[in-house]
C-alpha cells in the first residue's frame, strides 16, 4: 500500500518531549531519547505528564497521539539508573505515586489519548501504552509485561489496566511468563486497536485517525469521559449520569444541528 503523505509541524520541545501537530486538534508526544531506549525517568513522565494536561486543556483539541523516537523501542520501561536508589518502603511508595501520577495525567485527560508503539514496549513502555486509550502498533513492535524478569510486579496502574483490558487469566499469563506480544497478536487479543505497515506518516496511521480528525471536539471529549468512568468503575448509575451530561452538552452544540440539518437536506434532495 502507498504510503500517504501527511504533514507533521513542530510546535516545541520540553526537555525530553518533542510536541508537533499534524491535523486540527491532534497533538504528537515523542519521547526523544533514542540513545537510551526512550527510557522512563521520573523527570521523562513528569515532563510527558505536564504535556498531555497542556494538550489536552487547549480548546479545539481533539486527541493526543504518543510516541517513541526511532523505531526500536516506544519506551523500554523504568529508568534504572533513576531508580537505583528506590531502597526502602517509602522510596517505594513515593515512587509509584509520581510515576503513577504521571500517568494518571493520561488516564484522565479530557481527550482520546492514543498510543503510537513504534517499537517494543516493555515494562513501565508497557505500562505507558496501556494507560492509553487506544494502542496503533508498529507491524515489528511488541508489547510487554516483563516486570517479572527483575523480580518485580507492574507499578504504575499498569496491572490494573491490563486485567480490565484483557481478563485474569490472559493478563496473568502475559506479566507471569512476560511474554512479548507481537502486532498480529496483540490486535487479536484486543491489546492493540490497529496494525500500522507504513509507519507514523503512512496511510495505516492517516486511516485510522481520519475519523477522529473529523469528530467534533466536545463529542470527543464526552466519548473520554465515558472512558474516564468506566475505567474507574463507576456503577452504573453515576456513568449514566456522565453520559447523560454530555449528551445535553452536545446536543444543544451549533455542530448538532448543523449535522442535522445536513443529512435531513441529503434525505430529501
Amino acid at each position: 500500500m502507498k504510503a500517504m503523505q501527511t504533514t507533521t509541524q513542530p510546535i516545541a520541545t520540553s526537555g525530553p518531549i518533542r510536541i508537533s501537530a499534524r491535523a486540527p486538534g491532534a497533538t504528537w508526544l515523542t519521547v526523544d531519547r533514542a540513545d537510551k531506549h526512550n527510557a522512563l525517568a521520573r523527570p521523562v513522565l513528569a515532563a510527558l505528564a505536564d504535556a498531555v494536561r497542556e494538550a489536552g486543556a487547549r480548546a479545539g483539541a481533539r486527541y493526543i497521539v504518543i510516541s517513541g523516537a526511532g523505531d526500536k523501542y516506544f519506551a523500554a520501561g523504568g529508568d534504572l539508573r533513576d531508580l537505583a536508589n528506590v531502597r526502602d518502603e517509602a522510596a517505594v511508595q513515593a515512587m509509584m505515586e509520581e510515576a503513577g501520577g504521571a500517568l494518571d495525567a493520561i488516564r484522565h485527560c479530557p481527550v482520546p489519548v492514543l498510543a503510537y508503539l513504534n517499537g517494543d514496549a516493555i515494562g513501565g513502555g508497557a505500562e505507558l501504552a496501556l494507560a492509553c486509550d487506544m494502542r496503533l502498533q508498529a507491524a515489528h513492535a511488541r508489547i510487554g509485561y516483563i516486570q517479572a524478569r527483575l523480580a518485580i510486579t507492574s507499578a504504575w496502574g499498569g496491572g490494573p489496566d491490563l486485567f480490565r483490558l484483557l481478563g485474569p487469566a490472559r493478563a496473568m499469563r502475559m506479566m507471569a511468563r512476560a511474554e512479548l506480544v507481537d502486532a498480529p497478536t496483540a490486535l487479536h487479543w484486543g491489546l492493540a486497536d490497529a496494525v500500522i505497515s507504513d509507519g507514523p506518516q503512512g496511510s495505516d496511521v492517516t486511516h485510522f485517525l481520519k475519523p477522529l480528525d473529523a469528530c467534533a471536539p466536545q463529542v470527543l471529549r464526552g466519548i473520554k469521559a465515558q472512558a474516564i468512568a468506566a475505567r474507574q468503575g463507576l456503577a452504573w448509575p453515576a456513568h449514566r449520569r456522565v453520559e447523560q451530561d454530555h449528551l445535553a452538552r452536545t446536543w444543544l452544540h451549533d455542530d448538532h444541528w448543523a449535522a442535522s440539518d445536513k443529512l435531513l437536506n441529503k434525505a430529501t434532495a
